[in-house]
């Protein structure tokens, strides 16, 4: 009896909350609403605003008010397009007002909360005495950098123009590439305070419809107070934010921005940076350069080997020095024993602290020269290495081939394409210097297996890391550590699950005599 009496009641009691809950939401929107009249609809604005010290009201005629943010308006169209056409005219209505102005972005709203946000993006309100709907001119100002060519993914074969922090000026370059109406742009305001916008790219009949709906939900349910670069935002979105691998690329190139799309990825640029997000991205792509596409294949077979190459040697080179002078001296050949014993005489500490203290010595000059300005801080790169090295040695702090290993190792690093898996590099080769400090070839297998593992484990927006390797895709091989000609690479990847997987047709070339 308790349990149906308990069911009535409350189903008795839900009518109610719905009601009162209708009744709230109507009575919020009429609160939302301009008010009509004039004096009314400036104190409205104020309140709103908080009354800025670059908020403009002007008064065109006794019925038109005029209000703006100053500093996110174009002067020039403000003064020569839209204040000349409301001076000239007389408008009944913010209908017949809006059909009159030649402004390509112009709408009519009556709330409050939209209206004056829109003014944070350089919107212009327009109000009519009498009417609670207001008509909103968009003419923000172009404040941005100029192009320029890209700084941290420079290439001598190809374009040398690079994003800017102006979303519209991205945009453009985008649509210079790619001139097809499937190409769609979506925009979505990110962070409570900030209101960033950000957009999102996708070329429609060839990117998973999969793929694009679950980066559109990762974005639109963000609830964070600001974005301010697209790095934070890749962090936020991204499979795994724990792993210290990155699961997206963040690139300055169109280009490559572009080539990106066109395999079916998926691309997402944030107002205010210069970076753009494109994802999904395997591990194996990450030493993968835009250059290689515009190179002869056999010369770009040769440098991805080389940065792979590269990569092992920057991250395995030191722990193998450790692991060989601490357990086994076996595997040093005879006549390179007496030379290493010979420099290492006089050196009191041993090779883990040796390798410890270089490598932090090198990360620090490469820090204190990013940090620094451009021509001091390749200076001090330059000058302190060889200064503090020449003091290590005849200090007997360390020995010489030590540093002829760490060298090769931090100048191995610098060959990654990607600032972000240039940086994991550069971390994750001290925990494998201790390993092989304390447990020594086995301590880097160990370590070895642990990154496998977790790169095995990690995926990018659903698509498999270690693509094309495990699961296996042969036919992705073609592009992956040598790249084949580019008639036997006619077919997008699979891990991308595009919907129209052939670029092309692939048909042979037979040249006719002449």
């Amino acid at each position: 009896m308790f349990k149906k009496r308990f069911n009535r009641s409350s189903k008795r009691e839900k009518p109610s909350i719905d009601a009162n809950e209708n009744k709230k939401s109507e009575s919020n929107q009429k609160e939302n609403v301009f008010p009509s009249s004039s004096k009314d609809y400036l104190q409205t604005i104020k309140d709103h605003t908080n009354n800025p010290s670059d908020l403009v009201v002007k008064t065109i005629s006794p019925n038109i008010t005029v209000t703006y943010m100053n500093s996110l308006v174009d002067d020039r169209t403000l003064k020569e397009q839209l204040i000349p056409e409301l001076i000239r005219h007389k408008f009944e209505t913010p209908e017949s007002l809006k059909s009159s102005l030649f402004i390509p972005e112009v709408d009519v709203d009556d709330q409050i909360n939209h209206s004056v946000l829109s003014m944070y993006n350089g919107t212009v309100l327009i109000h009519l005495d009498g009417f609670s709907q207001v008509v909103l001119a968009k003419i923000t100002t172009t404040v941005s950098r100029a192009l320029a060519a890209p700084e941290n993914e420079s290439q001598v074969i190809g374009a040398q123009v690079g994003f800017n922090e102006s979303l519209s000026s991205n945009e453009s370059l985008i649509r210079r590439y790619i001139k097809n109406p499937e190409l769609c742009n979506e925009r979505f305001n990110v962070g409570k305070q900030t209101n960033t916008t950000v957009a999102f790219f996708y070329i429609k009949g060839i990117a998973s419809e999969q793929m694009v709906n679950t980066l559109r939900q990762r974005i639109s349910d963000l609830k964070i107070d600001s974005l301010l670069d697209s790095a934070v935002l890749a962090e936020y979105i991204d499979d795994n934010s724990l792993s210290p691998f990155p699961q997206m690329l963040l690139t300055e190139r169109p280009d490559r921005f572009c080539d990106g799309l066109l395999n079916g990825k998926l691309g997402v640029i944030v107002d205010g940076s210069s970076m753009a997000i494109l994802c999904p991205h395997a591990f194996i792509e990450f030493f993968q350069s835009r250059e290689d596409q515009n190179l002869r294949w056999p010369i770009a077979s040769f440098l991805r080997l080389l940065r792979f190459s590269a990569v092992f040697l920057s991250i395995y080179l030191t722990p193998l020095y450790v692991a060989a002078l601490t357990f086994h001296y076996e595997i040093i050949p005879q006549s390179l024993l007496v030379p290493l014993s010979e420099s290492r005489a006089l050196v009191p500490f041993p090779p883990i602290i040796e390798a410890l203290l270089l490598e932090l010595i090198i990360e620090l000059l490469r820090e204190a020269g990013a940090r620094l300005p451009t021509k001091v801080g390749q200076t001090i790169g330059i000058v302190g290495g060889i200064v503090i090295g020449t003091a290590a040695v005849q200090a007997g702090i360390t020995s010489n081939i030590l540093i002829i290993i760490v060298a090769l190792s931090a100048l191995a690093s610098f060959t990654t394409p990607s600032y972000m898996m240039g940086n994991v590099i550069r971390v994750v080769r001290f925990p494998l210097i201790l390993l092989a400090g304390f447990w020594g070839f086995y301590g880097i297998m160990l370590g070895f297996c642990f990154i496998l593992i977790h790169l095995i484990r990690q995926s990018s927006l659903g698509s498999p890391y270690t693509a094309p390797f495990y699961p296996p895709r042969f036919m992705d091989w073609r592009d992956s550590i040598i790249r084949l000609p580019l008639p036997f690479t006619y077919k997008r990847q699979k891990s991308v699950r595009p919907q129209n997987e052939e670029k092309y047709q692939p048909e042979p070339i037979n040249p006719e005599k002449s």
